[in-house]
């Protein structure tokens, strides 16, 4: 009853200008790495049409923005949820206890988590077992000792394990929990795929998933450009962040190739490099008819995701072609998410 009431007034407030503008900006929060393509749009949707105004996009990590976006229906809680992994099904159901109602999932794009070093560094190549075993908490189930990379591999060299990273509220860092760390445990401990499979998956997150906090890995927060300047200071560390931010500083950064794979605009887009992953939308439907302009924004993001769009050129690696008129199907009919494909 409150979410109906909320949604009530929150569409008398959006109609009630008699010029048809907006009484409130777009708002969208979430991912940093979607960031810089959401502000893209927001600029150019601005740009369209004379008079609007300008959506805030606020970086805040996946998790904490899709927390958010689920807090309720109404003018107080964000449109938009920027996401660079995919929605759980527990987040779902929470925007649902909270009356959030018809959700609309949009791939705007595939981007790939990057493991990169300074150009002046020792030009280190991995495999993922290499990097679960030099970043897990308890390899095997054990607190990880590792101290250099020669400790994980001795064809590696005898420098420290230091590798700068998102925290835990990203979805970049639950990306490359999900598509580095668990395929290298599973790969250095066979039986860990039981663990997977056992009723209780905690013992699997505590040996495969959870990543060590005693100093090798170091979090820097959601801003990625903390990151960069910390590769630049420290020739021997690692970073981890989106494609578009090793794209952008391809002057003094370089991607680690990962089982002999580099992360490049085609290897991610072939699928090849073993980070690929897609970047999200999650939109409000009932926002939709509240927020003047909010659909126009969607279609407008989709029209700038195409190859060799205003989005590729920011780092976006495009989508291909029958995903891309899916999603765009999808903004144009309003359709929303199936729950049931969530895990």
């Amino acid at each position: 009853m409150l979410g109906r009431l909320a949604l009530i007034a929150f569409s008398a407030l959006a109609l009630s200008s008699c010029d048809g503008s907006a009484t409130r900006e777009i708002r969208v929060v979430g991912s940093s790495t979607v960031y810089p393509f959401t502000t893209a749009v927001a600029e150019a949707f601005v740009n369209a049409k004379s008079g609007r105004k300008a959506p805030v996009v606020e970086s805040i990590g996946s998790g904490a923005g899709i927390r958010r976006f689920c807090e309720g229906v109404g003018a107080q809680f964000p449109d938009i949820a920027n996401a660079s992994r995919r929605m759980t099904r527990n987040e779902y159901d929470r925007c649902q206890t909270d009356k959030v109602g018809d959700i609309i999932e949009v791939v705007i794009g595939l981007d790939g988590v990057a493991l990169a070093e300074s150009n002046q560094g020792p030009k280190l190549q991995l495999t993922k077992k290499d990097i679960y075993l030099a970043l897990a908490a308890n390899p095997d189930g054990k607190p990880n000792t590792a101290k250099t990379w020669k400790d994980v591999n001795p064809a590696l060299p005898a420098i420290p394990i230091l590798v700068m990273g998102p925290p835990s509220t990203s979805g970049t860092r639950d990306a490359f929990v999900e598509l580095m760390l668990e395929p290298g445990c599973i790969e250095a401990y066979p039986e860990a795929e039981k663990l997977k499979a056992a009723a209780d998956p905690a013992q699997f997150d505590t040996a495969c998933r959870r990543i060590r906090d005693d100093g090798p890995y170091v979090d820097k927060g959601e801003n990625d450009n903390l990151i960069v300047q910390g590769l630049a200071q420290n020739p021997n560390a690692l970073g981890i962040f989106g494609y578009s931010y090793l794209e952008e500083n391809q002057n003094r950064l370089h991607g680690v190739p990962i089982e002999g794979v580099a992360p490049t605009y085609d290897t991610i887009a072939n699928g090849h490099y073993p980070g690929a992953r897609p970047l999200y939308l999650y939109i409000k439907k009932r926002h939709l008819k509240a927020v003047p302009g909010l659909k126009d924004f969607l279609t407008l993001y989709s029209t700038m995701w195409v190859p060799k769009g205003p989005l590729v050129k920011r780092g976006l690696i495009a989508a291909p072609e029958k995903l891309r008129e899916r999603m765009a199907e999808r903004i144009a009919l309003e359709l929303p998410l199936d729950p049931t494909e969530l895990h």
